[in-house]
């Protein structure tokens, strides 16, 4: 049966600073079903208008249109409108109920992922430490540095669940030891206020190496961060190594932190670009002892679990569940033993 001819899909998108990701979604079961997932990127198209009706071309369900979307955006949702924090594409959900969807929702990337952890398998997943299970129907917190530094929670009461929608990305770096001082101190040189997103990020990460670099008195020739990781993990450049051994360090450190805010004893989720790319680095890097280095709360951490999400298209399952409850940032009535 082709895609053209199944009906009551849904179109289901994930616009993030450089990729726009797009599934059909099957909604009518317990657990959403996505068919046909797309990945591109945004700076092939003017606006999401173009790039959605690029999809469905290519995928041959313009004869079949899915009368409902949900697309998941990498920055806030006011009004049913957006723009990207990282990126030029401007949205709302009346401009795609003109382009031809009768229901519309945009919600921010990260209430997605928050809503797509209940539906990730084991082979989603890939742990950095702490208890082998989560406590179930507790809090689970997620954030995640790719082009931004986007941070939710599924905020959990054992009988009830709500979706923490944040821009969590902007708070103000912490420094932890006289490095990150000094790291702190010549990145206000150039940013004046210094957010998370600053260092966690892949702009972040080229931020901290020429960073670095100045404290060591060098000037540290341009890379991009995927050049710096490459570097790094091959281990070419010394430079590159302690710049994404930092990039861990502090990473660890602002998770523990997000933990504690949140009370996420359900665990912890790291999801965008960066981290799947990197998680052996992650393993053996000091993410987890500076995600338990909180003093006296240093055994309330240890026994929560920091996990990598895998799934490429998490956000899709998200944005689908999103259809599939009614509801972006409201109330829903819990599954048993949600992870």
């Amino acid at each position: 049966m082709s895609l053209a001819s199944r009906s009551g899909l849904r179109l289901v998108g994930d616009v993030g600073g450089t990729n726009v990701r797009f599934a059909l979604a099957d909604v009518t079961g317990p657990t959403p079903r996505l068919f046909a997932c797309q990945s591109s990127l945004c700076a092939d198209y003017p606006g999401i208008e173009e790039a959605i009706e690029h999809y469905l071309r290519s995928v041959a369900a313009q004869g079949a249109r899915p009368r409902a979307a949900a697309i998941a955006v990498a920055g806030p949702v006011t009004g049913g409108a957006t723009e990207l924090t990282n990126g030029l594409w401007r949205m709302s959900e009346a401009a795609l109920v003109d382009a031809g969807f009768p229901s519309a929702r945009l919600i921010n990337d990260y209430t997605a992922l928050a809503l797509s952890v209940r539906h990730l398998e084991p082979q989603d997943l890939g742990s950095i430490g702490g208890a082998a299970t989560a406590v179930a129907n507790q809090t689970v917190a997620v954030l995640g540095a790719g082009t931004g530094l986007g941070v939710s929670a599924a905020v959990r009461d054992g009988q009830s669940e709500a979706i923490a929608t944040t821009e969590g990305g902007h708070i103000a770096f912490a420094p932890s030891d006289d490095i990150e001082i000094e790291i702190l101190r010549q990145l206000t040189t150039q940013f004046g206020r210094v957010s998370l997103e600053r260092l966690l990020s892949g702009p972040g990460l080229v931020s901290l190496r020429w960073a670095l670099g100045r404290i060591a008195g060098r000037e540290a020739e341009p890379l991009s961060p995927e050049q710096i990781v490459t570097r790094a993990t091959a281990r070419e450049d010394a430079l590159c190594v302690e710049s994404l051994d930092r990039f861990c360090a502090i990473y660890g450190a602002a998770a523990g932190d997000i933990a504690l805010v949140y009370g996420a004893r359900g665990g912890v989720y790291l999801g965008s670009g960066i981290a799947p790319s990197i998680l052996g680095w992650l393993r053996q890097s000091a993410f987890r002892s500076r995600f338990e280095a909180k003093g006296r709360f240093a055994g309330y951490l240890k026994a929560i679990p920091t996990q990598v999400i895998l799934h490429p298209y998490a956000a899709l399952l998200g944005a689908a569940q999103s259809l599939q409850s009614g509801q972006g940032a409201r109330n829903v009535t819990m599954a048993a033993d949600v992870p």
